[in-house]
């Protein structure tokens, strides 16, 4: 493993040298009981890992509540047992499937994503692996600065969910690795369900016309866990849609913590009374490690697309050209309001021809100039094993190489492309984050651009509208 350097933490109002990823978080987190603080220490992702390889080792799916997701078609994704598969048929006859494993510094890890359109004959892979990478929290004081995936426990922190958190699904019940308890190891903390999303799309009437209002309403595929870490609880979410998009994202709830209510630094925000606690403020820096396999090939390839507008003269409206680059060699990328980022299947096309792919939609983010590994919002590298998470990452990959993922983006080719995608929140806490916390998320969507040749949930009578309406 490597050895980060010494941080300063706080105890008290005095600072104390110790190490960066076995110090007491005094800013952040409860003191817990001594069994706990007991833990193990935290092996590498391949020594600890639950999943479809320890299989006998894991209790089964246990029901959260009497009600139940329909019943899901008889094939299983690829590559894994029932215990570890999820399937589900959403609207318009699509069904998502993936495998799923707990790793001990990563928490959930999905495998093997595949999307199903009816129109399709087979799955269509998305994803070989997805999964955080890490969440990076320094405060603005300078005092203190954690990677709570691969520091502070985060995967120990697995919490089991009531029933009522997973209305109408199914509790799968986790091994966690290194577990606080090694006694009581399994913890029944991943909920599979469906929830409601709204309008899948809606085409309506002009004035006049007779003709019917074509509407959907959708649900999504949810999984998700809960992760106690210090104060805070991450909620670490995936959506699958009928339409081919998932969406992935973080919600951190819990509570504040008290001990940072000194106003020692001036740049907290009063909290209570008057103004004489204070919370320290401090930024949640997310990242994503995607492992791309579309149509079940690794050797996808990268491309690049921005926009620039000119001012024609007169009356006239500016135009807009579109530049597409191809990205051949590791990159840090930033984005921008008309810059993205689509991963392109090099062996599968859809009907009308058109190579597959996947855009790149990040959320709102808040960038963090502190450390060289956040002040880009995506980054492309050459795949390599030893490369896990993006801060702080366990493994030893050789002379040189760092332990973040600005270090590895060294100029090699792009042949087997891994995505590594960095949202950014600034806390800066408010009276309403007192007690508990309100809900906040950051997160970004993968949008399938030409995987299908029509939107995959359009209605018979709509069909032969492709490229052309009749």
């Amino acid at each position: 493993m490597h050895a980060r350097p010494f941080r300063r933490a706080r105890v008290g109002h005095g600072r104390a040298r110790v190490p960066a990823r076995t110090h007491v978080r005094t800013h952040r987190a409860r003191v817990r009981r001594a069994a706990l603080l007991a833990a193990p220490l935290l092996l590498g992702t391949a020594a600890l890992t639950s999943g479809p390889a320890a299989a006998q080792a894991v209790s089964p799916a246990s029901p959260a509540s009497p009600a139940s997701p329909p019943s899901p078609p008889a094939a299983t994704a690829a590559g894994c047992s029932t215990p570890y598969s999820i399937t589900q048929t959403l609207e318009a006859g699509t069904t998502w499937r993936m495998c799923w494993h707990y790793d001990a510094n990563a928490g959930l890890v999905l495998d093997n994503v595949s999307y199903q359109p009816k129109s399709e004959p087979r799955p269509i892979q998305v994803l070989t692996s997805a999964k955080l990478a890490q969440i990076h929290v320094p405060y603005d004081d300078g005092g203190n600065e954690y990677d709570d995936l691969t520091g502070q426990s985060f995967a120990q922190g697995l919490q089991t969910l009531d029933p009522g958190e997973c209305p109408g699904g199914t509790i799968k019940s986790v091994k966690v690795p290194g577990a606080w308890d090694p006694d009581h190891p399994d913890v029944n903390g991943l909920c599979v369900t469906t929830r409601a999303r709204g309008h899948a799309y809606r085409l309506g009437r002009y004035p006049g016309e007779t003709t019917k209002v074509q509407q959907l309403q959708g649900k999504d595929l949810l999984v998700y866990t809960v992760n106690k870490t210090g104060w805070y609880e991450y909620i670490v979410e995936w959506r699958f849609s009928a339409d081919g998009t998932i969406n992935m994202q973080v919600g951190a709830t819990g509570t504040l913590s008290p001990v940072d209510y000194d106003a020692g630094d001036g740049r907290g925000w009063p909290l209570g009374k008057g103004a004489k606690d204070y919370a320290t403020s401090h930024s949640h820096n997310v990242f994503w490690r995607l492992n791309f396999g579309l149509d079940g090939s690794s050797a996808n390839r990268v491309e690049q697309f921005d926009s620039t507008t000119t001012a024609q003269s007169g009356a006239l409206t500016p135009k807009t050209k579109t530049v597409r680059t191809p990205v051949a060699k590791e990159l840090a990328g930033d984005a921008g309001p008309t810059r993205w980022w689509r991963v392109v299947s090099n062996t599968g096309k859809n009907k009308d021809g058109h190579p597959r792919s996947y855009e790149i939609v990040p959320g709102r983010s808040s960038k963090y100039t502190g450390r060289a590994f956040t002040k880009h919002d995506v980054f492309f590298t050459e795949y390599n094993k030893c490369e896990q998470f993006a801060s702080n990452n366990l493994a030893n990959c050789g002379a040189g190489a760092g332990a973040s993922v600005d270090r590895w983006v060294n100029g090699q080719p792009l042949r087997h492309p891994i995505a590594w995608v960095n949202i950014g929140y600034h806390h800066i806490a408010r009276d309403e984050d007192q007690e508990p916390m309100p809900v906040h998320w950051q997160g970004f969507q993968l949008a399938p651009r030409d995987v299908t040749a029509m939107n995959p949930l359009t209605p018979p009578e709509l069909s032969g509208h492709n490229g052309h309406v009749e």
